[in-house]
This record gives structure tokens, sequence and C-alpha cells, in this order.
């Protein structure tokens, strides 16, 4: 029985795609690519040909059915995104549930996304966390700043270049200027970097250094522990 598989792909480094992602590559009967051309270089570094269908923000809408059509008829198709995982922050949800309305079987690969090793190199708690994703670029991302400003769990946002700093200054309005947060920016590239401290501090740092490149922004949690402190003195006094 045919299927849609969802293959993750390198989100830099071109190394970093798994053997089965790449002998799915190889057998499926056409690719699904958030950008035809970015993935025609990929298939062009891993020696695959196979046609490619473009199904990106803009038209997925309108080719969920038909792709999910084709499948049915008994053609297998990969889905994959510029990089990372699709329908993380990227194209591949609605073609998704729509295979999963019609009884079509839908097989997840493991695989390359970069709020994983962000939050893990971050150095605050990994065991829960939250992520968030891209706030909104107007209307509620206030309102949504200050909802999570006393979510306990690690915080994790992906955000433009051309707004971390804004987006720094609006965590530190709304959570405070002393809250820890790690940036880390071009994840498996060669300029990797992590910058690591306060919001004060790290907002000063992106001041002086123009931010480039793509970005993941991980937030302290919210820290409870006067609040247990206290409860234990009132503990002690009973």
């Amino acid at each position: 029985m045919a299927k849609l598989y969802v293959v993750p792909t390198p989100i830099g480094n071109l190394e970093d795609i798994t053997l089965r992602a790449i002998n799915v590559l190889k057998e499926v009967d056409f690719i699904l690519a958030e950008d035809t051309r970015t993935t025609s270089h990929l298939l062009r570094h891993l020696g695959i040909e196979k046609p490619m269908h473009s199904h990106h923000k803009f038209n997925e809408h309108a080719t969920v059915a038909r792709v999910a059509e084709s499948i049915a008829s008994g053609r297998n198709v990969a889905l994959v995104s510029d990089a990372g995982t699709p329908g993380i922050s990227d194209p591949g949800f609605l073609l998704v549930r729509k295979c999963v309305e019609e009884g079509i079987d839908v097989e997840t690969l493991p695989g390359a996304t970069a709020l994983i090793p962000a939050v893990v190199q971050s150095g605050f708690p990994c065991d829960k966390f939250a992520f968030e994703g891209f706030l909104p670029q107007k209307k509620g991302r206030m309102k949504r700043i200050q909802e999570l400003a006393l979510e306990e769990r690690t915080l994790v946002f992906y955000e433009s270049p051309y707004r971390v700093v804004k987006c720094l200054e609006q965590f530190a309005e709304v959570m405070g200027m002393e809250r820890r947060v790690a940036v880390v920016r071009e994840i498996t590239k060669k300029f990797e970097q992590t910058v690591r401290g306060t919001l004060d501090e790290v907002i000063a740092h992106f001041k002086e250094h123009e931010p480039k490149g793509e970005f993941v922004i991980v937030v302290e949690g919210y820290n409870t522990k006067p609040k247990r402190k206290e409860r234990d003195e009132d503990n002690e006094e009973e």
C-alpha cells in the first residue's frame, strides 16, 4: 500500500541526513518540495534524480486533495521542506491531516530539526520545554509573550535575524532584564554560535554584532524557587 513519507532534510550541514531518508528519497515515485531549487541542490549532492512538485504555504490548501488522491492510487510520495522536519514551522500539517482523514498511511522519519540541538545546548532544563515556533508578527504578539511570562518550562522560539533584537527587547519588557536566555544561530553551519546571558546582556551583544543567519531563542522558564522557599519557611513555623 502506498504511503506519504515525511522526510527531514539537513538544516545546514548536508551530512545531517539519515541513510534511511536517502533510501526513501531514492525509492518514492515523486517528491513534494517546499522550494524545488533548494531540494534540487540536495538531490544532486546525494546523486538522486526524482520528479518533484512544489508544495509550499501558498499552494498547499489547493494541492493536498490531489496529492492524497495520487497516493491512494498507488504512488509513494516523500514530503520535504527546505530544511528540517516538514510540519515544524514549515508546510506539511495540512497534507498529513488530509492523509489521516482519508485513511492513507503516513510515515514520519526522525531527523534534523533546529529546536532540539538549541534547547539541549542552552544549558536550561530540557526534560520539559514549550516550543512556540514563530510568534505572531503583529496582532497578539505581546499578549502571547505576557501569557508565557510565568511559564515554568524552558521556552523555545524561532525568529528572523531582522527581528531578533526587537524580540529580545519585548521579552525583557515583559519578563525582566535578568531573565536568562540562550540565542543559537546557524546550527550545524560553519559560523554556528550560542550567545548566553541575561536578556540585558544578550540584547547588548546583538546591538553590537548585527544578527545574521537562522535563529533559535531559548528562554529560561519562570523561576519558582523563591515561592518554594517561602512555603518551606511557612511549614517550619507550623
